[in-house]
């Protein structure tokens, strides 16, 4: 066998074996389990001591016996709330407690069905997956918990009606010491609130208190895909720093013994950055905008299954008779890159690109899908970007690809030659190796250099496929025809004759999914099978066998990938056919492709060239 096949069966079997490590690390998403909710017990530690923070229905803070379970879900469903309205986001905040706990995301359906429910991102206390923002204030000096809004604090609409663009609003809380504590929000067009917390003191003695806002998420979401690929729980930045955390990671924390209950926990210290929840595609993120240090702390409470995250300002003195006001924003909404960005680079939020799971290609992925991206602006359809940026990444590697074809068609020419010396050396195996390299040397031909164009494809091929996992942008974004989502396989299927046959093709959780090919698998398997009759087969015949199944094992293999993924493959194999074609018949070598492929349905076996 020639060192051309040599070569090429070393890239291929590479390519098999990366593919399949592929399916071991990533395998398809567990069934998730429905959480059970419960109330908890919430407090968070400041400079001014151990005080509870108002994170759920019941608090240490109350003073009187906790309700029932059921009295309490009948105060949270009964209680006053503001409606909230824009052109993205609609939802509402609770006057019992002052938490923002409905919101869903206008832009965006669970399915592709027209009468499919826009996104819900929020949910109040009570519901299943029950998942809310809020505000308020630890107390410190002169102030006991009672002193400040909790989880029970019915606040007052004291400005505005319904948040709007451009409508705020302003809540307010009196305690028994004359303390007017107020929470003003307002929202821009997009995603992002702002909470300002003002303190109005009357009570004729100087106070303490530290800000913060929190995050709070009853059990997993039942949507959690389990990729590794892919990340969903915390996601954090202080200071440049960024911290990820899985739901299961949260069990890991250090057990702090200062809180009420046993709660697991993490901290972070910076002066810029945010905290927030992460998932496949939506995501809440608390960014304290007041200057000075910020602490960001992630906290499980097992016994409630219940995770948080919250980010408390520094302490702020407020005199007798004076006011005093912070500032957190937050942003609950979709991880969409142009919007994401504008945050970032006019916002002046830290590094928030790094919101969305880049991984660990980052340096590929994040230029790829810029790149990505712009294409899709200028050509109006993410499909047709996919095969223009294939173009473009073949066009880089044109000069790689080039030597690599060249050699190998050089190496067809050195055929006659190393047949020859062959028959000299004889069995003398060292002595054939050495004529070969001399002979390479002589001719300036790299024997290796077939492998690097298929190599080279390998991490590209990996950060795409994050790319198109991750991205917001490619989720029920159309191609042409029967591909009306790139993020999911192929809905068509051979087994129905591609919706010829009265029934429809097995559904993803059937076994029979994985040989239900649809047009594109089957085109990948073919473009794969036509590249490799450039070449003719090897003379070994458990070589030609291995050549001969391997198209169709990955036709198989990449079947139920994201048809974006698939698209690149295709486009990717047709552009590399092209290349190498006219590289070699440029350099005298004219592959006989309509020859190997009249061959390969012969049962004679392959000829020697």
């Amino acid at each position: 066998m020639d060192d051309q096949n040599k070569n090429l069966i070393l890239a291929t079997a590479l390519s098999f074996a990366v593919i399949l490590i592929w399916f071991v690390l990533f395998p398809p998403p567990e069934a998730p389990v429905a959480p059970e909710t419960a109330p908890a017990t919430i407090t968070a530690q400041t400079d001014g001591g151990t005080a509870p923070i108002s994170g759920a229905v019941a608090t240490a803070a109350d003073s009187a016996p906790a309700a029932s379970a059921a009295a309490a879900s009948e105060d949270i469903a009964n209680a006053p709330r503001i409606a909230i309205e824009t052109a993205r986001v609609k939802g509402s905040l609770s006057l019992l407690g002052g938490y923002i706990d409905e919101l869903a995301l206008k832009d965006y359906r669970e399915t592709l069905a027209p009468e499919s429910e826009i996104v819900s991102l929020l949910a109040p206390r009570g519901e299943e997956e029950a998942y809310y923002a809020f505000f308020g204030w630890v107390a410190a000096q002169n102030l006991a918990p009672e002193d400040v809004p909790n989880g029970k604090s019915l606040w007052t609409l004291e400005t505005g009606e319904t948040l709007t663009e451009t409508t705020p609003i302003t809540i307010a809380w009196q305690n028994a010491k004359a303390m007017t504590f107020r929470i003003t929000l307002s929202i821009d067009e997009d995603y992002m609130f702002t909470a300002t917390q003002s303190i109005t003191n009357a009570s004729g003695e100087s106070i303490a208190v530290a800000p913060y806002g929190m995050l709070v998420r009853h059990g997993v979401p039942a949507d959690l895909k389990k990729f590794f690929i892919l990340h969903e729980g915390l996601v954090s930045m202080a200071d440049g720093t960024l911290t990820e955390a899985s739901y299961d990671d949260f069990t890991d924390f250090p057990v702090d013994s200062n809180y009420t209950g046993v709660f697991n926990k993490v901290t972070q210290v910076g002066e810029s950055g945010w905290t927030g929840f992460t998932d496949h595609y939506w995501m809440t993120s608390l960014i304290p905008t007041t200057s000075g240090p910020f602490k960001s702390t992630a906290i499980y409470s097992e016994a409630s299954d219940i995770y948080q995250t919250q980010a408390i300002l520094p302490r702020s003195e407020v005199a007798a008779g004076a006011s005093s006001s912070s500032e957190i924003k937050l942003f609950a909404g979709a991880k969409e890159w142009e919007t994401i960005r504008e945050y970032q680079n006019e916002g002046g939020v830290s590094k928030f690109l790094d919101s969305i799971d880049w991984g660990w290609f980052f340096f590929l992925t994040k230029p790829i899908f810029a790149v990505l991206h712009w294409l899709n602006g200028v050509l109006g359809n993410m499909g047709v970007a996919i095969i223009a940026l294939t173009l473009l990444i073949k066009a880089l590697l044109f000069p790689l690809a080039y030597k690599s074809y060249a050699s190998m068609a050089k190496m067809k020419e050195l055929q006659p030659q190393l047949e020859k010396l062959k028959k000299d050396a004889g069995d003398d195996k060292a002595a054939l190796q050495k004529e070969m390299m001399a002979l390479y040397k002589k001719e300036k031909v790299n024997p290796a250099a077939g492998c690097l164009p298929i190599l080279m494809q390998i991490p590209i091929f990996f950060s795409l496929y994050k790319v198109i996992f991750v991205t917001l942008e490619l989720r029920h974004a159309p191609f042409f025809g029967w591909i009306r989502d790139l993020s999911a396989p192929d809905p068509s299927s051979f087994l129905n004759l591609f919706g010829l046959l009265p029934f429809a093709a097995p559904g993803p959780e059937s076994i029979l999914a994985i040989v239900s090919l649809g047009v594109l698998p089957i085109l990948l398997g073919v473009s794969m099978w036509v590249q490799q009759k450039l070449n003719p087969a090897p003379t070994d015949p458990v070589q030609a066998q291995i050549f001969a199944w391997m198209p169709w094992v990955f036709m198989f293999m990449l079947g139920r990938f994201a048809s974006g993924l698939v698209i690149y493959w295709i486009a990717n194999n047709t552009i590399t056919f092209t290349q190498q074609y006219l590289i070699m018949r440029s350099h005298g070598y004219k592959p006989d492709v309509f020859g190997n492929i009249k061959r390969s349905f012969s049962r004679k076996k392959p000829e020697a060239k």
